[in-house]
């Protein structure tokens, strides 16, 4: 059986894995079914698909050994395995980054909001919260954050818009509009603002990757009590 990546996680989740094995496929011209294929190619992001190698054996790919089969990928003769991690390291997500910076013609090309990118002076918040909510930031971080930023529109991004903490940032700031899109259009269009304000989690860790001319700002975080990886850490990004 070939090299497979599996719905283990969230999309954005599956974003971050395929990319992961992607780069190493294309060192060693592994062939790989990559799950969520199709969608991930909506946002404009290709992956290695030129494969042609299929071993005997599959080994496991994690976050542990990524580096060190990246680094040598030339020696690998086996399928790979890697629907037990999420490749969100520090080391692992400052590649993914840079890649997603390759498909940086490609992502605009296919992003219907295109027209929008540098036209606006518009701010968008990313709030996770549903199985997440513990771990928000709180509504002072989002205010806190729009306090220091002019913007001529406010725009939510969430998957809870009845919460509190929404709530709580559009009566201080009334203007604010909830974004009603599907998931591929909401990290497209997100990532068309001038200002981007992240949440946690990979879903805003994407919408910060694409945001090719923005402003991206995000809230200061614990990397040990948190469920995903240290994907914030990126240059240029502000920390809140």
């Amino acid at each position: 059986m070939m090299t497979q990546t599996k719905a283990n996680g969230r999309f954005c989740n599956q974003i971050f894995r395929n990319i992961a094995v992607s780069l190493i496929a294309e060192k060693c011209h592994l062939m790989v079914d990559y799950v969520s294929i199709d969608l991930i190619r909506l946002l404009g992001i290709s992956l290695y698909t030129e494969g042609t190698n299929i071993h005997a054996d599959t080994i496991s790919l994690s976050d542990n050994n990524y580096m060190e089969m990246y680094n040598n990928a030339q020696n690998i003769t086996n399928n790979l395995n890697p629907n037990n991690d999420f490749f969100q390291t520090k080391e692992i997500s400052q590649l993914i980054h840079i890649y997603l910076k390759t498909q940086k013609e490609n992502v605009i090309l296919a992003n219907p909001f295109k027209d929008r990118y540098l036209m606006n002076n518009d701010v968008c918040i990313h709030v996770r919260l549903t199985d997440a909510a513990q771990y928000n930031p709180g509504a002072s971080y989002y205010i806190q954050t729009l306090a220091s930023i002019n913007s001529d529109n406010i725009i939510i991004a969430t998957d809870d818009p009845t919460h509190v903490i929404i709530h709580e940032i559009v009566k201080a700031y009334p203007i604010c509009k909830i974004l009603n899109l599907d998931m591929i259009k909401t990290i497209q269009f997100a990532s068309t603002c001038r200002n981007v304000i992240l949440s946690h989690g990979s879903f805003s860790a994407v919408i910060g990757y694409l945001s090719y001319y923005s402003n991206v700002y995000y809230p200061k975080y614990d990397k040990n009590r948190m469920w995903y990886g240290d994907m914030f850490s990126i240059d240029g990004w502000i920390q809140i």
